[in-house]
Parts: structure tokens; sequence; C-alpha cells
């Protein structure tokens, strides 16, 4: 990661996209086991089937996870100042997630140059999971 300069950022300016594997069973666990979030419907195909859903799918936290990667990719996570997410559609097993993000203000504010990005995911057939914004500072 270079350092950005908030001179040289454009409002309508696009993140680098952050393409993911598409999801497994053993992702769900893993992420189970680090999160501490072991609910059932997550990693527990009976389950699952029980609750009325076909298999398991993705942590909703899992999936603003990866939006965080998205924008601690592009800066240090000691610039962010805020980060909020709003689920729009599950994440399936096989889903090939890929995260995107694009400026949408620039501006100043407690003494720091920052920027406003709009953020979202989709799977691989264009559908949008995750929709989200975030704040930086420079």
């Amino acid at each position: 990661m270079h350092p950005l300069n908030f001179h040289d950022i454009e409002v309508g300016q696009t993140l680098p996209p952050l393409t993911l594997a598409p999801v497994n069973r053993t992702t769900l666990a893993l992420f189970a086991g680090a999160s501490g979030d072991h609910n059932a419907i997550h990693i527990d195909l009976d389950y699952a089937r029980r609750a009325g859903m076909p298999d398991v799918f993705a942590h909703g936290m899992l999936s603003m996870a990866w939006l965080g990667r998205l924008l601690t990719l592009w800066v240090d996570q000691r610039q962010l100042r805020q980060f909020g997410v709003r689920f729009a559609g599950m994440t399936h097993l096989g889903h090939q997630i890929t995260c995107s993000g694009r400026v949408v203000r620039k501006y100043e504010q407690d003494g720091e140059q920052r920027v406003a990005l709009e953020v979202l995911s989709a799977n691989q057939y264009g559908e949008t999971r995750v929709l989200g914004d975030a704040v930086v500072a420079f």
C-alpha cells in the first residue's frame, strides 16, 4: 500500500476491487471460530434446513469484514473514522464476492481532510449482498 494524497483523490474515483475465493464451508467454520459466532444457521446443514434454508450461508459480519479488508487495503486502518453497512442479501455457498468502493465526497472536519466512500459487495451474478459507507481521514 502506498500513501495516498488527499489532493490526488477525486470524487467518483474507485477503489481497487477485492475479489475473494468462492464461499465454502471451511471459510464459514474458520470465521465462526475466529469471531466466536457459532450460530448453527451458518455451519450446520441440518439446522439450516430445519430453519427452511436450502443450506448454510455466510455470516453477515464476515461480509462486513471483507468490506473492511477492501478499505484497509486502500488506506491504513488508523485513517478509518466511520464504517457502517446494511445487509441487502444472503451470501450463499459458492458465491464469489467482489468488494468495491467509490469516493462520493471530499471535505474537512475536525481539522482533518476526509473522504466519504460508498462500498458494496456483490456476488458473481452482480447481486448486491452488502451496502455500506465509510469515512477516511488523510
